[in-house]
């Protein structure tokens, strides 16, 4: 692998597994970015289709692009492992189903430079297919997406991503779990409504429709 010497604003870690067929479009989108400083680590969460070899595909056609694979571990372990191997100075998300507007990275930039004591930026997405999901504390409840946090629309600066110990290993609802540590240990959260995340949940494997079933 080769390394940047200077390290790039944001670090994009996405997290896949068995998602080959749906990789190339999140991944077509980061290449799309008007925001050129950036790398991405793909976490391969132990799949067994040709995931690594539409990575390596990747890999080859830009250097800022860095694999890593470990058996299946789980979702918040895989983003945990992607923020400790991340040199940026900010680490967000795109999962394997979703995707990046064009202009996504850049502006979350012009947020984060505008307010540089903030540690962790969140919100603004796009969503495809049902809005509503189960409730974290009550599976008989359904609550509208806009009311959750989104891990794949997370920014949090390396070092509060570090103090944080990155996420648990909840099965749903780890970004909510990462941002009442955050507020309990007094990190600066703010929100952006701008809709450039776009969150897919038309895939039936999303997490939040397989924790549905």
């Amino acid at each position: 692998m080769t390394f940047r010497e200077i390290s790039p604003f944001f670090s994009v870690v996405i997290c896949t597994y068995n998602r080959a067929h749906l990789l190339p479009r999140a991944l077509d989108s980061l290449l799309l970015q008007t925001e050129a400083d950036w790398e991405a680590i793909i976490v391969d969460d132990g799949s067994t289709d040709e995931t690594q070899e539409v990575a390596l595909r990747y890999l080859w056609q830009d250097n800022r692009i860095r694999l890593m694979k470990h058996q299946n571990r789980g979702v918040g372990f895989s983003r945990t492992a992607g923020i400790y191997a991340a040199l940026g100075r900010y680490c967000t998300f795109l999962d394997s189903d979703d995707e990046y507007a064009p202009n996504h990275l850049v502006s979350r930039r012009t947020l984060l430079e505008e307010a540089p004591l903030v540690d962790i930026l969140h919100g603004g997405v796009e969503i495809i297919g049902n809005p509503y999901v189960r409730d974290r504390f009550d599976s008989s409840k359904e609550i509208h997406l806009s009311e959750c946090i989104m891990e794949g629309t997370m920014f949090l600066r390396r070092e509060a991503a570090l103090q944080l110990g990155g996420f648990g290993t909840e099965r749903y609802g780890e970004g909510a779990a990462l941002m009442e540590r955050a507020t309990a240990i007094g990190l600066q959260i703010a929100t952006t409504s701008l809709p450039t995340y776009r969150y897919d949940r038309t895939t039936p494997d999303s997490l939040c429709s397989t924790f549905e079933k």
